[in-house]
């Protein structure tokens, strides 16, 4: 793809005398939001690299387009540095890439942030004689406090709450659980390398009561009355603590209703997504429209 004489300052010496010059540009798809994405895959050296960049750049302006993503894998680190020093900046990384990204017009930037948010969850496990699963880690904030909780985790990529919640309990106490309900949920902010964090307060049912404690992270485990859970001095104090006290009596004893999921499929992809509702109150309300 050849380039014409507006890329005489960009490009130097690459003008020919005829005034086109025959640099190729970078490969580059459309974003479908007025902008191209760049998937560097050949290897390239960094003076080529920062001609074939700014002379990309110089026919994207022409063109009218807004953001420019350059993913960049492992192997072309070395064009890092350069792509910085043309005015990109890390928009966010991954094990196998580095994206960065660019604004071109002179209009407010409207490239979207990086992920913010985090997914944990919190799962609530009471046993016929109303005792609850619980543990002492061996890290965090509560190692060495002697404080107990319930299993905590976070959410794998791909992986969706309630499967989470699950495989988190499993993992730290060996047993094994079924899903009943989101029973709430929170979000604070500036947590974890400054993200965002949702917590999703879980009820499980067990499946089995065997004890197989998690060695790694896990200090002890053991199912605990709950009136002696909820009565530690810092299940007293801790609002959330006390709240996910409450919330596990009004389930057991009030008939409280959360959220269960419903498969769905998702607006975005082909794949089924669960929507998180409240079952009961959904279904009386689907009777009495339809007696």
């Amino acid at each position: 793809m050849s380039v014409s004489m507006d890329l005489r300052e960009v490009v130097g010496s690459q003008v020919c005398g005829n005034g086109v010059c025959n640099t190729e540009l970078l490969p580059a798809i459309n974003d479908g939001h007025g902008g191209v994405i760049v998937e560097m895959k050949e290897h390239m050296d960094s003076q080529t690299f920062v001609i074939v960049l700014r002379a990309s750049m110089l026919q994207w302006k022409q063109q009218g387009k807004k953001g420019v993503w350059i993913k960049l894998p492992i192997g072309l680190v070395h064009l890092v540095e350069t792509t910085v020093k043309e005015g990109f900046r890390y928009h966010h990384a991954e094990p196998s890439y580095l994206m960065l990204v660019s604004w071109i017009p002179n209009t407010p930037n409207t490239i979207p942030a990086n992920v913010t948010h985090r997914v944990r969850v919190g799962a609530i496990i009471l046993n016929d004689k109303r005792e609850v699963l619980t543990v002492q880690e061996k890290s965090g904030r509560f190692r060495g406090t002697g404080i107990w909780k319930i299993p905590t985790g976070v959410v794998d990529e791909g992986e969706d709450i309630f499967m989470g919640a699950i495989r988190e309990v499993r993992e730290e106490t060996g047993v094994d659980t079924e899903f009943v309900e989101v029973l709430g949920f929170s979000q604070s902010h500036k947590t974890f390398f400054e993200k965002s964090d949702l917590f999703f307060l879980c009820m499980l049912r067990p499946l089995s009561f065997d004890i197989q404690k998690q060695e790694l992270e896990i200090e002890a485990v053991q199912w605990m009355p709950f009136e002696e859970y909820a009565a530690q001095p810092f299940a007293q104090k801790h609002e959330l603590f006390k709240y996910i006290n409450e919330l596990c009596l009004a389930k057991v004893d009030r008939d409280y209703a959360g959220f269960s999921p419903r498969p769905t499929l998702s607006m975005f992809s082909d794949q089924p997504s669960p929507l998180y509702l409240n079952n009961k109150d959904l279904d009386k309300s689907r009777s009495a429209n339809n007696p």
